[in-house]
């Protein structure tokens, strides 16, 4: 049985550390960073909301929140999480992330989700790894199915967006047999981005 537990991880110029009130100001600038709250598919919080934001996310028992942060500058460039644990059947999501959008398009979500399946994976011992997001979210499937993730289905008339209305969820899955080819993928396409930059 998996005992998911706060952690910090670090690789490739990212850390996450376990988010805390200390990291307002810092996730607030990044929601600022293409005022990413208009966005009517994405869990980013309103300027004003971010620290009862990141109380929500502390409240929740089933969740295990991380702020995304630039090694090099120290600025917090987003959030992350565990969330959905259930250790009886060695299972958990990630999701609730976003970037700031000068770090969209970069090697950043890469590196965390390697950073967060790793340690799933190698560390706490799961045998699947969940990912959800909203119907209409077309970068974010994108995104899940670079990764190597599996469409499990659509979950209709799910939960509530912000506005008011109900999406319906798109899950997609990796199983821990999936995961070594899916390991050796994020590496290379990391070693890609890092020859592009150079």
């Amino acid at each position: 049985m998996i005992r998911v537990e706060p952690v910090t991880l670090e690789f490739n110029g990212i850390r996450l550390e376990p988010l805390a009130p200390h990291h307002a100001d810092g996730l607030r600038a990044a929601a600022c960073d293409g005022q990413l709250w208009k966005l009517r598919v994405t869990s980013v919080p309103e300027p004003d909301d971010v620290a009862a934001y990141i109380g929500r996310a502390l409240e929740m028992p089933d969740r295990l929140a991380f702020a995304v942060v630039d090694v090099s500058s120290d600025a917090v460039i987003g959030t992350t999480s565990y969330h959905d644990i259930l250790p009886q059947v060695d299972r958990v999501e990630i999701g609730w992330t976003w970037y700031a959008k000068s770090r969209q398009r970069s090697h950043v979500n890469t590196s965390c989700k390697l950073l967060l399946l790793s340690h799933a994976f190698d560390t706490l011992g799961c045998g699947v790894v969940g990912l959800r997001t909203d119907i209409f979210n077309h970068a974010s499937q994108a995104a899940i199915e670079r990764l190597g993730a599996k469409k499990d289905g659509v979950i209709r008339h799910n939960a509530l967006r912000r506005d008011g209305t109900v999406r319906d969820t798109v899950m997609y899955s990796i199983l821990r047999g999936e995961w070594p080819a899916i390991k050796a993928q994020l590496h290379y396409r990391l070693s890609l981005h890092a020859a592009e930059r150079d």
